[in-house]
């Protein structure tokens, strides 16, 4: 009788374990469900509020995919839905495969980060002969975006664009500032052509996208049958319209001219936490803030912005082109990455991927950016509706702002508003580099039926330092 009991307690035991086994493996994975369910949740209403016609988007778990899915339409008129698969435009994301392939250089012997630019270019102008690559990397060389009559409908050749950047004086001299140069990486695709003789989205595929089994990323190209290949779209007067055109070569610079999709991100991602592309160091490096000339620093390596959310490291970057917004958020020390790649102009990626990272681990809210947004949004909509009435606050701005702003500009401001009717909300749509002195950022304002965009440059108190209305 007693061993009798002995076995069906060492049984009463086991099967104890097994069931305990179970629960915990359970549990885990029933949290997880109930975040991915909130994420789709979240990502509906968004995409709803925002009014984007897809999103293809994931979350990665140490390199490794644990969620990945197609939200919408990647084409309106055929009514295709957006899948894993669904290939859309990089936008500036595409920079820091650009500084990956700087380094790989750098890596080879090939060049040197502190090599002066004019080694490769010998027919350089004088006001570039400070320009060190890694001015380039960084936004440090004075160079400047691409200027306002730029013909984004003309087919240039590298030398030509070459020619175009040379002709537009410096902002500022070599690594006294920080200032986002989309010119500055067009160069940086042109010098890698000059190293290697090759053409630099040929570099890319042989040296990062062939190796690392990123199969469909590729350099834009309209006329290549290519499959599962999105539309891009944006919004005019509240109505979505089809990608504007731009000629062909330009479509193809390395400051962000490539097709992907949340599969190649994913393999990207994964290479990142080893030296299957990289050495550690090089890495290292391009997660580095810049140093300027004083000696200050600020928080962008080579193609990625340094953040942090609620004290957990974060690098980042966002990109828009042609109908595209994307956003790949890589919280390192928590080995989580989430990606999200948007077929619209207006849409918001860096919003949609803070916003899953938050509902995925909740230790990744950042309640004093959440609070100082929700601050700077409710001093825009009392300040734009006093523009409105004609009048002002002095108070919220700089004093540069004061002189450049109060009162004529402000007042021309109030006048194009009224047209809007009563504003009901100013809600933050997108947020621009920051330079280590002012933070960019894009609003919507929000009127009787009808919508605003809004661009504006914050001090690092929150003060307002310029404004300026977009069209929407």
């Amino acid at each position: 009788m007693m061993a009798t009991n002995s076995g069906y307690y060492k049984v009463f035991i086991r099967l104890s374990g097994l069931l305990l086994t179970a629960l915990l493996v359970t549990l885990p994975c029933r949290a997880q469900d109930n975040a991915f369910a909130k994420i789709e949740a979240y990502l509906k209403t968004e995409m709803e509020k925002q009014q984007i016609p897809g999103v293809a988007v994931a979350i990665l778990r140490d390199g490794k995919i644990i969620y990945a899915k197609g939200h919408g339409l990647a084409n309106i008129e055929h009514q295709a839905a957006v899948k894993p698969e669904t290939v859309f435009q990089s936008g500036s994301i595409g920079k820091q495969f650009t500084a990956a392939a700087v380094m790989l250089l750098v890596e080879d012997g090939k060049l040197s980060l502190d090599d002066k630019i004019t080694r490769y270019f010998p027919s350089a102008p004088d006001h570039w002969q400070k320009i060190t690559i890694r001015h380039l990397l960084t936004h440090t060389a004075g160079t400047t975006d691409y200027p306002p009559d730029f013909d984004f409908r003309r087919d240039f050749t590298e030398e030509e664009l070459l020619q175009q950047a040379a002709a537009i004086p410096l902002a500022f001299q070599p690594g006294e500032r920080w200032s986002y140069s989309n010119l500055g990486y067009v160069m940086l695709g042109i010098l890698i052509s000059k190293v290697t003789g090759r053409f630099y989205g040929e570099f890319l595929h042989e040296r990062i996208f062939k190796p690392l089994r990123m199969t469909t990323a590729r350099i834009i190209s309209e006329a290549d049958i290519i499959p599962n290949r999105s539309s891009g779209y944006r919004l005019v007067n509240g109505q979505l319209k089809h990608q504007e055109w731009v000629a062909p070569t330009t479509n193809t610079t390395a400051d962000g001219s490539l097709y992907l999709t949340i599969y190649d991100l994913a393999q990207w991602d994964a290479a990142l936490y080893g030296e299957k592309l990289l050495k550690r160091s090089s890495l290292e490096q391009s997660w580095s803030p810049v140093k300027l000339n004083n000696g200050k620093t600020c928080p962008y390596g080579f193609g990625w912005m340094l953040r942090e959310a609620n004290g957990h490291r974060l690098i980042e970057h966002g990109g828009s082109w042609q109908g595209f917004k994307s956003f790949i958020a890589r919280y390192v020390d928590d080995k989580l990455t989430v990606l999200v790649l948007a077929n619209l102009a207006q849409a918001d990626p860096e919003r949609l991927a803070h916003g899953m990272a938050a509902l995925y681990d909740a230790r990744l809210v950042s309640p004093d950016e959440r609070m100082r947004s929700e601050k700077v949004s409710a001093v825009l909509k009392d300040l734009l509706r006093r523009a409105v009435n004609g009048a002002a606050a002095p108070n919220v701005f700089t004093a540069e702002a004061r002189t450049e702003l109060l009162p004529d500009k402000f007042r021309q401001i109030g006048v194009a508003l009224k047209s809007l009717g009563e504003i009901t909300a100013v809600t933050l749509v997108g947020r621009t580099e920051e330079d280590g002195v002012y933070s960019y950022r894009q609003y919507r304002i929000t009127g009787s039926g009808k919508h605003q965009r809004l661009r504006v440059r914050l001090s690092m108190d929150d003060k307002i330092a310029g404004l300026e209305l977009l069209p929407e």
